[in-house]
């Protein structure tokens, strides 16, 4: 097929994720960008860097939207004093990213199953004290799996054991829970629209649930993701959740993604949210080609990943889109490639993964330009 640009110079939107341990989304759409200006210095560029809910969520959305940054001490994961941000955008969201509070990336010492989601919940208490009726909270990358109890304490929930002693909001904390009261939650909850942002598609427990598959990389054991998800499933059952934990993305965050559907919350793709608020779609409408990547591809990128939710959007568009990663996995059953017009990996040949990631502007300037010069020539064909 013929590729016709829309006009005389040809309109590049560069929309790629972070490539994670090497370069933040921004700083992957400048190296993009700065390739194909070495190919076609009379280019247009617009910027979209991308996030889909994890880690580097709120720096993207205000590179990109604005808003302000709002700053408070809370608790992390292990109860001492941390400070966090979240963003208010301009159409009144606050957006909370629980990597901010409780991040698998810096863990605090001590046992796994002594963690707790409390933090969480101290930043939406300010944010609804701040005024703010819309929130969405980011479930990536978080350390804890207490089913949420902790943002629940926070909010105004109490769990108990049989003695009516209060207990803590930790998976080792609630082994002995007998009740759960709800009657005091912050009262505010029920006027605000709550979004959780994620594309977990597991439930809160079961061989699927999130201790059995996110457990590991938090740090606990097969003893202990058992016992946690034995927690978990009768937290759910005396909350009178337990329907709720069978729905998809209640696994999101350790669980905390069923807490925030307990509180009324509505699951969206992180990644489609991200894409609504820098007005990605209409964005797409004026480009001639698009190009996005992440740090790798593979199948599970089509699982709601945000290069996937770009292709898409472009799709949609009538827009060319190329998927330009750190690596591009076997496929074997060609689903990844039917999804892009081109998936180039940065490496084109053996390097190990530490040059490979410390190179990787340079890599990223250099595939882009290529990528362009060839698009370039077949338009001018």
């Amino acid at each position: 097929m013929l590729f016709i640009c829309r006009g005389v110079v040809m309109h590049w939107l560069i929309a790629p994720d972070s490539f994670k341990g090497s370069l933040p989304a921004a700083r992957v759409a400048a190296a993009m960008a700065a390739g194909l200006r070495r190919a076609d210095a009379q280019a247009r560029l617009t910027l979209k860097p991308m996030a889909d809910g994890g880690e580097g969520t709120l720096d993207v959305l205000h590179s990109v939207s604005g808003g302000f940054w709002r700053e408070c001490v809370v608790h992390d994961a292990a109860g001492q004093a941390r400070t966090a941000a979240y963003l208010c955008l301009p159409d009144g969201c606050c957006v909370i990213e629980v990597a901010q509070v409780v991040p698998l990336a810096d863990v605090p010492p001590g046992p796994a199953l002594e963690r707790s989601s409390f933090g969480v919940g101290e930043l939406m208490l300010d944010a609804l004290d701040q005024g703010a009726t819309h929130l969405a909270l980011a479930l990536g990358g978080s350390s804890t799996n207490d089913g949420g109890a902790g943002l629940l304490l926070a909010l105004g929930a109490r769990f108990v054991d049989a003695q009516g002693e209060l207990l803590r909001p930790s998976p080792a904390g609630l082994t002995d829970l007998a009740h759960v009261d709800l009657s005091a939650l912050d009262q505010r909850l029920a006027s605000t629209r709550i979004e959780l942002w994620s594309d977990v598609d597991h439930p809160l427990c079961g061989g699927q649930g999130a201790s059995a598959v996110f457990g590991a990389q938090k740090g606990l054991t097969a003893a202990e993701q058992l016992a946690a998800d034995k927690v978990l499933q009768r937290l759910a059952v005396l909350a009178g959740g337990d329907a709720l934990a069978q729905q998809a993305g209640a696994g999101a965050a350790g669980g905390m993604g069923w807490a925030l559907l307990l509180l009324g919350g509505q699951r969206i793709s992180g990644a489609q949210a991200v894409a609504d608020h820098t007005g990605l779609a209409a964005a797409l409408r004026e480009a001639d080609w698009v190009l996005t990547g992440e740090g790798a591809s593979d199948e599970q990128t089509l699982s709601g990943k945000a290069p996937f939710v770009v292709a898409q959007l472009a799709r949609a568009a009538g827009v060319p889109v190329s998927l330009l990663s750190g690596a591009i996995r076997p496929d074997p059953a060609g689903r990844l490639a039917a999804s892009f017009d081109g998936c180039f990996s940065l490496c084109s040949g053996p390097m190990p993964l530490s040059a490979a990631m410390g190179q990787a502007p340079a890599l990223l300037e250099q595939a882009c330009e290529q990528l362009a010069r060839t698009v370039l020539r077949a338009r001018r064909a």
